[in-house]
């Protein structure tokens, strides 16, 4: 059939770049493969119940992909800390501002880095949500998901997912929570979480 219409148009003459009635297509090379996405970033739109909330002013969460808790005293969104171990349930994971312009670093300033708004911000209560977890680390589809409680050191960072539990570290298994496959090469994975 394809050959009958450029048969039609171009006579015996085959344009340029058809040969036979197909396309040729040249081989590409792509170097370097793109990062899963940035942590906070909501995948996809539904199901996703996210919403508005105040920042603990005592010890509010600092960056997005982070797991957070109701403070009920404040009625606001706080960070997760040492005191946390014995947690199993996480109230929420704070979203990635967008758009957000860096307030420090201007042209020299890195992709995905920006902590979070001043004073409030929004929170995933159920979503499928990038987090991020430490370099070299490997999770699969349903694994367990633990938070990091004690204080950051290297690539573990307090409020941070882990796929692994390290004793008086990390809380969890955190059960309203699993990952959703491998992680990228940055440590960039998805994590779902259902608080209904």
């Amino acid at each position: 059939m394809f050959n009958k219409i450029f048969r039609k148009m171009f006579g015996d003459k085959t344009p340029v770049g058809i040969d036979r009635g197909r396309v040729r297509f040249h081989d590409e090379a792509i170097l370097y493969r793109m990062r899963a996405g940035f942590a906070g970033q909501v995948n996809r739109s539904h199901p996703a119940s996210i919403e508005p909330g105040l920042l603990s002013p005592t010890v509010p969460p600092t960056f997005a992909g982070q797991a957070v808790l109701i403070d009920p005293a404040t009625d606001s969104y706080r960070a997760i800390s040492a005191a946390d171990t014995a947690i199993t349930l996480i109230d929420a994971v704070a979203v990635r501002a967008f758009p957000l312009q860096q307030q420090t670093g201007g042209m020299t300033a890195s992709i995905g880095t920006s902590g979070l708004p001043v004073g409030s911000a929004d929170f995933a209560r159920q979503a499928y949500i990038m987090v991020n977890v430490p370099a070299g680390q490997t999770a699969t589809k349903k694994g367990a998901v633990y938070v990091w409680v004690a204080a950051s050191t290297g690539a573990h960072v307090q409020g941070g997912f882990e796929t692994v539990a390290t004793a008086g570290s990390t809380a969890g298994p955190i059960t309203n929570c699993r990952f959703n496959g491998q992680p990228d090469t940055f440590g960039d994975l998805e994590l779902v979480i259902n608080n209904f």
